[in-house]
C-alpha cells in the first residue's frame, strides 16, 4: 500500500509552520503533490526527492515571496485552500488564488472562513483571488464549532491553531484519516493535540516552531478499497498488504453482510507508530445486495470516496441496492457510466442510484470523468506513481491493454500538454475490439492519475468480461 494522498497534501501545507527541515517518507508521487511542490517552490520554498525518489525534503526560506506565487498551479489543486491556515501567522497580508479540483459541483469556502475568522483572518474575493488581512489582536475566546464537518476544514483549523500562542479547542471536527496523521505530524513539531481520533480536538499552540523533522504518514484507505473492490469485481483472490484498518472497518462490515470472504492478519503499526495496519486477504464471493442503502458518513462511517467503488461492487452481487450519495451535488449522475459496460443502475434523482445485480460486464467505450476518485470507477487500483505518467506505451502497461495517441512529457501538466487523444484498446480475442477512448476534454482534471486509474478500470472489467 502506499501513504495517504490526502495526508501528504496536508502536510506539505503544515510545512509551511515550521522553519526547520521537514522530512516526509514515502511520499505519493501524484500530481496533486506536484502541483503543491509548484506553488511551494515558486513562494521559495525548496524541496526535493531523497533515497532515490522515495522520500521528500522541504526547506523554507526565512521570507516567503508570496507575490511570486505559480497562480496557474496554485488554481489547479483545491488543496491550496489549506495555505491560509499557515500562511495566517507568517503575513498579515496575502493573495491566494481561487481553489480549484474535481469537478464535483459546488464547494465554498465559507465553512473555512467560519473558523478562521477565529484568528482574524479576513478574506474578499475578487478577480479570481482570494485577499487576505490578518489582524493579530484577535484569537479565539471559545471554542471553535465547525459548521461542517469536513476535512480541510478540520485541517485548516488545526493549522491556524498550531501557532496560536494559547489553547484552541476544535468542536464537530473531522475525525477522519488524514486528519489524524497532521495531528500526529504536529506533535512531531511540538504542539499537543488532545482527543485525536474524536470529534473535539484540543490544540495547545506554540507561537514558533522551527524544528528538523522526519515524519512518515500512514497508508492510504482509499487505494485499499479501490483494490479491494477490483477483487470482487474479477472474483479474484488478493492479499492486501498494510491496510488502515481503523477506516475501512465499516466498508468491511457492510461487505461481510454481503457474503464477502475475506480474512486479516494481527494488528500491527503503522511506520507513524500510531495508525492501526492489517493485511487483509479477499476470495471470490457470492455476494448478495445489502438489505439498507449504502450511504457514507464522516468517520468512522463509511467514507464519502469510497462510495464509488460500491457502485460496481453492488452491480456484480445479487438483487437491488440503492446507493445514497448526499454529499456532492451531481456526483451519482456519473455512477450510470457503468450501464455502458453492462451494467443496470437506474437513476432516482441527483443524489440517489438503484443497482441492480449481477451484471454480465460487457465492452465499451468509455470517457473519463472529471474526478479522481469517480475515475477509478469503483474498481480500479491507485498507482500514483510519477513514472506511470509518461508515454502510451507505459500508461497502458496492464496486462492485455494496448495503447495509441499522445501523452504528455514525464510530470507534464495534464490541460496545457496534451494535444491529442489516447485510446486504450484490449487485445484479448473475447474483447471484441474494446477501447478505452479518452479526448482532450476528459484530459483537464487537476490530478492525472484519475487517467491511469481509467486505465486500470479497464483493465478490471475486461478481466471481469473474461469470466
Amino acid at each position: 500500500m502506499k501513504t495517504s494522498k490526502n495526508a501528504c497534501v496536508a502536510l506539505l501545507c503544515a510545512s509551511l509552520l515550521n522553519k526547520g527541515r521537514t522530512v516526509l517518507r514515502r511520499v505519493a508521487r501524484i500530481e496533486e503533490v506536484f502541483r503543491l511542490l509548484e506553488v511551494l517552490n515558486s513562494i521559495g520554498v525548496r524541496t526535493r526527492w531523497i533515497n532515490d525518489g522515495v522520500d521528500l525534503e522541504i526547506v523554507p526560506p526565512a521570507q516567503l515571496d508570496l507575490a511570486a506565487i505559480d497562480a496557474d498551479a496554485a488554481r489547479r489543486t483545491r488543496s491550496i485552500i489549506m495555505f491560509l491556515g499557515p500562511l495566517l501567522h507568517r503575513t498579515e497580508q496575502f493573495a491566494l488564488p481561487y481553489a480549484g479540483g474535481c469537478d464535483l459541483g459546488t464547494r465554498t469556502i465559507e465553512p473555512h472562513m467560519i473558523a478562521l475568522r477565529r484568528f482574524g483572518l479576513e478574506i474578499a474575493a475578487t478577480e479570481g483571488l482570494y485577499h487576505a488581512q490578518v489582524d493579530r489582536s484577535v484569537g479565539p475566546d471559545r471554542p471553535i464549532v465547525l459548521t461542517e464537518r469536513g476535512d480541510t476544514v478540520t485541517e485548516n483549523a488545526l493549522l491556524a491553531a498550531a501557532r496560536h500562542d494559547g489553547t484552541t479547542v476544535i468542536r464537530n471536527a473531522s475525525s477522519n484519516y488524514m486528519v489524524q496523521d497532521l495531528c500526529f505530524f504536529l506533535e512531531a513539531l511540538g504542539v499537543r493535540v488532545d482527543g485525536v481520533g474524536s470529534t473535539t480536538l484540543t490544540v495547545h499552540g506554540v507561537p514558533q516552531i522551527d524544528v528538523d523533522v522526519d515524519y512518515s504518514p500512514s497508508e492510504d484507505p482509499v487505494e485499499a478499497m479501490s483494490l479491494l473492490a477490483a477483487a470482487v469485481v474479477t472474483e479474484s483472490e488478493l492479499t492486501i498488504r498494510r491496510v488502515p484498518i481503523e477506516f475501512l472497518e465499516i466498508e468491511l462490515a457492510v461487505l461481510e453482510e454481503m457474503g464477502l470472504d475475506c480474512d486479516r492478519t494481527p494488528e500491527y503499526a503503522a511506520d507513524n507508530a500510531r495508525t492501526r495496519l492489517v493485511d487483509l486477504t479477499v476470495r471470490p464471493s457470492k455476494l448478495e445486495a445489502p438489505i439498507d442503502k449504502i450511504h457514507p458518513m464522516p468517520f468512522p462511517g463509511l467514507n464519502i470516496d469510497n462510495v464509488p467503488f460500491f457502485a460496481a461492487i453492488a452491480a456484480s452481487a445479487h438483487g437491488q441496492t440503492l446507493i445514497h450519495d448526499w454529499v456532492y451535488d451531481n456526483r451519482a449522475i456519473y455512477l450510470t457510466d457503468l450501464n455502458r459496460l453492462g451494467g443496470r443502475l437506474q437513476l432516482l434523482d441527483p443524489h440517489r442510484v438503484l443497482v441492480e445485480g449481477p451484471t454480465r460486464w460487457r465492452a465499451a467505450e468509455m470517457m473519463c470523468p472529471p474526478a479522481l476518485r469517480l475515475s477509478r470507477g469503483g474498481t480500479a487500483g491507485d498507482d500514483g506513481g510519477r513514472g506511470n505518467l509518461g508515454p502510451p506505451q507505459r500508461l497502458c502497461d496492464q496486462p492485455g491493454l494496448r495503447g495509441t495517441g499522445r501523452a504528455p512529457e514525464l510530470g507534464g501538466r495534464a490541460d496545457r500538454d496534451l494535444p491529442g487523444h489516447l485510446t486504450v484498446g484490449c487485445c484479448a480475442p473475447w474483447s471484441q475490439g474494446a477501447q478505452l477512448r479518452i479526448l482532450p476534454s476528459d484530459l483537464r482534471i487537476p490530478t492525472f492519475t484519475a487517467l491511469h486509474r481509467s486505465l486500470l478500470l479497464f483493465s478490471t472489467l475486461c478481466n471481469a468480461c473474461a469470466r
